[in-house]
């Protein structure tokens, strides 16, 4: 895969990724093998307890599996995704780190570990992606029978 977007190009990317940018999420670091997402709490992210919602903490792990694994010249989608809460955030804040485990021609694992901002293991997420193919062009479109006519 074609990681070739810089920072500033991923957060420009992804800041069409509107569930996720509309509830606060911003992209903090990305680069070939990683990607670290993080999100500031506040009362529109708490369940009827007052405690974190899980949809908003799977959010944001799912936002780190996508500004990893996703290029603008290849497309990667999930296939399969797991998450297993482990503790309740204490902190303001929640970083969410993505990992390649593999990253293979047509598919790749994904692991997000999610912690608060005091260090404390909120989640771990685990991913399985497609990668479409990439998309063909000049010669290999002609090579294909694709070539676009006049």
């Amino acid at each position: 895969m074609d990681n070739s977007m810089n920072i500033e190009d991923a957060r420009a990317f992804f800041s069409a990724d509107r569930f996720a940018t509309d509830n606060g999420m911003t992209l903090d670091e990305r680069d070939e093998r990683h990607a670290t997402c993080s999100l500031m709490l506040s009362p529109r992210h708490c369940n009827a307890y007052g405690g974190v919602m899980g949809g908003a903490i799977f959010t944001l792990a799912d936002f780190a599996f996508a500004a990893l694994t996703n290029d603008r010249d290849r497309k990667t989608v999930a296939q399969q995704v797991s998450i297993n809460y482990l503790s309740a955030p204490k902190g303001g804040r929640l970083i969410a780190t993505a990992h390649y485990r593999k990253d293979g021609r047509s598919s790749c694992v994904v692991n997000v570990d999610v912690v608060d901002d005091t260090g404390r293991d909120v989640a771990q997420f685990v991913g399985t992606g497609f990668k479409f193919p990439a998309p063909m062009t000049g010669a290999s479109n002609a090579l294909q029978g694709n070539a676009a006519t006049p």
